[in-house]
């Protein structure tokens, strides 16, 4: 009798690694966490299913780094401003110097190109504020650079697989790879997968969120200059086109393109892909053959139709799908829409954003040991995920979450017994900022122990 199932037979997976701290995720969030665990002492390995390191940021091409400001002050730093620093001396980040952070017109012509403004304010013209646009390549390269010098073990091309269980305790993972199935072992694991790969194979509660998927993609040839004099000189003109290049696209941001720190190259964010699951191969596949078309449909109108486009052309096409939220964690703390959006401080807060913070609670999954979370599903509800994923506060979430990691697993003790004012001091130490002091505008709901 036909079936949809198959009894897989018993197997076995070669022991490659031990080490203190295993971080399965090689995205903004896991690097975060394998260099501020290493930075502690801890041994660490990192694995990741790609053959580079960076997830969204590199893979997905994001481009922009925001939602790290409080108006004018940086609330997002340590491992996030040390990437941002060092790419910039390379020629691979740009960032407005802080006395061009206003909300005059001038910096707004100046800066609004490269995506560095506060897309959030209800004003025009929308405030410069501190956020970088950077290049993908230069991210996968400082990246190797400051895994090489902090000692971290990297396994790219390795495709998590199971979790090595002891009862509640999660003991390790088994990955996928070219070579076989393969075991790498360790006293704390941190899920930084995106999509809580890790922790929902230990078992861990959580629920299944949608949005939408995107596909960036790189033009070169473009003088951006004589588009955005377009824009500003033709007002009405640019308008009427630009509409109808996002109606070509299927949806966009207000800005389908911006600058980059490569002359001539300018990042685009479309298409807009609704009602498509992030984890579904069906999905994700569509989602591939829809947006290349509808990206070579754009290019054609563009070129011409379209002030400093004529000329330009594909790049590349980012290889991995922009998903932004799939499976999220039901940790000891579920993070609410009002909590994000009312600023609300936790006692036990260890990560910040924008304008809001992240309990430790919130990244241990219930009833699970020897694992913590970090990145974008972190426990959270749908709503309040979507004003709170960018990747700063997954940065911030991976550095706490490395440390906590590292502490526990020197000690020999429980996550949850790890003191709260001990990861943000050693956060501290490592130049972060943890939001353990919570900002005057913040919504303080209980005292700090």
């Amino acid at each position: 009798m036909a079936t949809d199932r198959i009894t897989e037979g018993p197997g076995e997976a070669r022991i490659v690694a031990r080490s203190d701290v295993v971080v399965v995720g090689g995205g903004p969030a896991g690097f975060a966490a394998a260099i501020a665990a290493r930075r502690e002492g801890a041994s660490v390995t990192l694995i990741e299913r790609y053959p580079y390191l960076g997830g969204l940021a590199a893979g997905g091409m994001v481009l922009v780094l925001d939602d790290m400001h409080n108006g004018q002050q940086i609330t997002t730093t340590g491992l996030c401003l040390e990437m941002i620093e060092r790419m910039a001396r390379i020629g691979a980040c740009v960032f407005p110097p802080e006395e061009e952070r206003t909300g005059t017109w001038d910096m707004h012509r100046k800066w609004a190109s490269w995506g560095l403004f506060d897309f959030r304010a209800g004003v025009k013209p929308q405030p410069i504020v501190m956020a970088a646009a950077f290049d993908p390549d230069g991210w996968k390269r400082v990246s190797n650079e400051m895994i090489a010098e902090a000692g971290v073990e990297v396994r790219l091309n390795s495709w998590f697989s199971r979790a090595v269980m002891d009862g509640n305790r999660i003991r390790g993972v088994i990955c996928e790879t070219k070579a076989g199935r393969q075991a790498v072992m360790g006293e704390v694991v941190v899920d930084a997968t995106g999509d809580l790969d890790v922790a929902v194979a230990a078992g861990s509660p959580f629920t299944h969120g949608s949005y939408m998927l995107t596909t960036v993609f790189r033009l070169g040839g473009v003088d951006a200059d004589t588009a955005e004099r377009f824009r500003w000189e033709e007002p009405e003109r640019f308008a009427a086109l630009d509409k109808q290049a996002r109606r070509v696209i299927g949806g966009s941001w207000d800005r389908w393109w911006l600058r980059t720190p490569l002359p001539g190259v300018v990042w685009c964010n479309c298409p807009h892909m609704t009602g498509l699951d992030g984890i579904s191969v069906e999905d994700t596949t569509r989602a591939d053959f829809e947006g290349r078309k509808r990206i070579y449909a754009m290019v054609e109108f563009i070129r011409a139709n379209m002030p400093g486009f004529a000329g330009c052309y594909v790049i590349d096409v980012a290889p991995q799908l922009g998903i932004r939220q799939t499976r999220m964690l039901v940790g000891d703390y579920v993070v609410t829409k009002d909590d994000v959006m009312d600023r609300v401080w936790f006692p036990d807060t260890v990560a910040r954003g924008r304008d809001y913070y992240t309990p430790y609670r919130s990244l241990l999954p219930r009833g699970i040991e020897g694992m913590i979370v970090a990145g974008r599903h972190y426990s959270a509800t749908e709503s309040a995920q979507k004003n709170s994923r960018e990747i700063p506060p997954c940065m911030a979430m991976g550095q706490s979450a490395g440390i906590a990691a590292a502490v526990a697993a020197h000690r020999g003790v429980s996550l949850r017994s790890v003191p709260v004012a001990e990861i943000c001091a050693r956060v501290r130490a490592q130049g972060g900022d943890p939001g353990d002091v919570p900002s005057a505008n913040a919504k303080v709901l209980e005292a700090a122990a």
